[in-house]
């Protein structure tokens, strides 16, 4: 089991991550979050940041600004966030590997809704819907949908994750679930980890004997 720490704004949060083995840092690359990576945190010190993957996020940005932004800071792939269609990831992962994010709301239709993107996409992520828009809700949609999963495609569940569901994460019988994905539940404000509670989240998964 992997583990991603979203909405990282902090050069220190980032070396924290790297010092706990956490496999994947987000960064949010859309203006309209309060965790908006682009003017807080140096593209430099991230670029030469390793032994962590780094994961931008972006919501309908278009082809150019994320090809920039991957160069800027070195990377490693690509979660799109947004409308974007099945041809605009193919055209993204001619570059970079795309995790594509589909916000569940009371159901989901995975042969429709879902299915198109698998040829084009490395990975998905399922993240809760929200009538506000984009992005994270900090809430957690109903798992049990996941029961219904019918691909191999791996993904990433997000969605509300706080640092006292690494044993119920471990115990979901999912075979394509590759990671879980935090943001919110582990902070002390918006963009600002709270270290601790990522150290307790990544000593769980990692005690488990399921990977």
């Amino acid at each position: 089991m992997r583990i991603k720490v979203c909405g990282i704004t902090r050069i220190n949060d980032l070396q924290a991550l790297v010092d706990n083995s956490v496999d994947y840092a987000g960064f949010i690359f859309y203006e309209k979050s309060p965790r908006f990576a682009g003017n807080k945190i140096d593209a430099r010190s991230v670029r030469e940041t390793t032994r962590i993957k780094k994961a931008g996020v972006f919501v309908n940005a278009p082809l150019e600004q994320i090809q920039r932004t991957v160069s800027d800071y070195a990377l490693d792939l690509v979660q799109l966030h947004g409308d974007e269609t099945p041809e605009f990831c193919a055209a993204v992962r001619t570059f970079i590997p795309v995790v594509k994010a589909f916000r569940i709301g009371d159901n989901v239709n995975w042969q429709t809704e879902v299915a198109p993107f698998i040829p084009v996409t490395d990975y998905f992520l399922f993240d809760t819907a929200s009538v506000k828009g984009y992005g994270g809700t900090g809430e957690r949609f109903n798992w049990e949908l996941l029961a219904a999963y019918p691909f191999d495609h791996p993904f990433f569940l997000s969605g509300g994750i706080s640092a006292d569901q690494a044993a119920e994460i471990l115990e979901m019988q999912l075979p394509a679930l590759f990671a879980a994905d935090v943001n919110s539940k582990f902070e002390d404000s918006p963009g600002v980890k709270n270290i601790p509670l990522v150290k307790q989240f990544v000593k769980q998964i990692h005690s488990s004997i399921i990977k």
